[in-house]
């Protein structure tokens, strides 16, 4: 008798992204993500980034021909793990330096994370796992000014207050209700 294999996904490789102008995200993506542009071929209009060229050829790749308007929402986001806290606070004073659009800061008990969009909008996540277990979602605002010690106390209350159940922000709610009714009526 023989056994099925059942397939897996061992991780999610890479994300590909159609854009109006490559010049332009590929400096951000670069520049203010710190990618490493690792291969390209203009005549094809691609573009490779890697966050670890040494052991992923590419995370990201940039593409030519984009056709959607440039206020469609394609994308819900793109998520790039950090490997410490430092490295999320890190990046959110980069992207004020670079006057890059923010989105939220927030804790998700198992995550602290700044959303931000891209040059075409394209919202975008740096974030660091926390170690903790909580119930998704889970969304609560914090201020990556606060002390370090400090915000890692407010946020292993929080799990421990709302773990087993997840935790929204009103509001969070409110707004994901009103974008939403939104872009209903804009799609009528």
């Amino acid at each position: 008798m023989s056994t099925i294999h059942v397939p897996q996904i061992a991780e999610l490789g890479h994300v590909g992204i159609r854009c109006h102008g490559v010049a332009t995200q590929l400096a951000f993506y670069t520049d203010v993500l710190g990618l490493t542009l690792t291969d390209y071929d203009e005549k094809l209009a691609v573009w490779f980034l890697s966050a670890r060229p040494d052991t992923e050829h590419h995370e990201v790749l940039l593409a030519a021909g984009r056709t959607a308007d440039a206020d469609a929402q394609l994308i819900q986001q793109v998520s790039f793990r950090c490997g410490s806290l430092d490295d999320v606070i890190g990046f959110l004073h980069r992207f004020r330096e670079h006057e890059v659009r923010l989105d939220m800061v927030v804790s998700h008990g198992n995550a602290i994370g700044v959303y931000f969009y891209d040059p075409e909008g394209n919202r975008c996540e740096v974030y660091w796992q926390t170690g903790l277990e909580a119930r998704q979602p889970f969304i609560e605002h914090i201020d990556l000014d606060t002390d370090t010690e400090e915000l890692l106390a407010r946020v292993r209350a929080s799990v421990e207050r709302f773990a087993a159940t997840g935790f929204t922000e009103k509001s969070y709610v409110d707004w994901t209700r009103e974008r939403n009714a939104k872009t209903a009526q804009e799609g009528k």
